[in-house]
């Protein structure tokens, strides 16, 4: 499956860290041609350079999500880099919602989770859009979650986004996919990365009690799905939703 993606030039956003930043790693090591984009301008410079050093052909570039205009930047500099664009990890989000039951959220924290999970995964892809189209085999994987699919408590704005980005999904497939483009998402439970080290020992372990395969979840657990519905062997799988949870939930 790595050598299948050998040459393929990929757009991660949110690939400074967590699991971004081992999305980008993989497909390095897979020997794709990879950009990211992320607001974390010193971690993403800092791991573009770790994997330039090791024989990588890796770019960091700035992106926030937040302003269209940067979105159309980061778009047109990672083209530019990698002589176009083959596949879009929409990975970046923000939860900022954690641990406030539905009462306690106040609107401008919705419309921040809002704008950067749902929009800039909107606009991620429109503005990639020609570039996939034009690569002949273009692909989209968009980072949902499956607390979207259990209906997470006390995280309602994260949820609430990660469930549009499913739909979301399920449109642009039918939409892109007169150009040829396919469009999926991946639901991820509980990753052990520096990002959910908020989350509470209780639902660590909430989740490891209710997983079939009864261990953590770790990145690498991520990276293998992701990388398969960016290459040729998920040419005709679009539309489609992949819980990547360890049976947490079940489809």
């Amino acid at each position: 499956m790595r050598d299948a993606l050998a040459g393929r030039r990929i757009l991660v956003t949110g690939g400074a860290r967590g699991l971004g930043a081992a999305f980008v790693t993989s497909l390095a090591q897979a020997g794709a041609r990879v950009a990211f984009g992320d607001v974390l301008e010193d971690e993403g410079g800092a791991l573009a350079k770790t994997l330039n050093e090791g024989g990588h052909h890796v770019d960091f570039v700035s992106l926030d999500l937040n302003d269209p205009a940067s979105i159309l930047a980061c778009v047109a500099t990672s083209a530019e880099l990698m002589g176009g664009i083959d596949g879009l990890i929409n990975n970046a989000a923000i939860t900022n919602s954690g641990g406030k039951a539905a009462g306690e959220l106040s609107t401008t924290t919705w419309d921040a989770v809002m704008s950067v999970n749902v929009r800039g995964t909107w606009l991620m892809s429109v503005a990639a859009m020609p570039h996939l189209r034009d690569s002949g085999r273009g692909s989209i994987v968009n980072i949902a979650s499956d607390t979207a699919l259990w209906g997470a408590p006390k995280l309602l704005a994260y949820v609430a986004s990660k469930g549009a980005v499913i739909a979301m999904t399920r449109s642009l497939a039918r939409e892109f996919g007169a150009h040829g483009i396919t469009v999926n998402s991946i639901a991820p439970g509980l990753t052990e990365v520096e990002a959910t080290a908020y989350v509470p020992a209780e639902r660590h372990e909430y989740y490891r009690l209710g997983r079939a395969l009864n261990r953590a979840q770790v990145p690498d657990d991520v990276n293998g799905p992701v990388l398969f519905l960016l290459s040729d062997a998920a040419r005709f799988v679009t539309g489609q939703l992949l819980p990547v949870n360890g049976g947490f939930v079940m489809n």
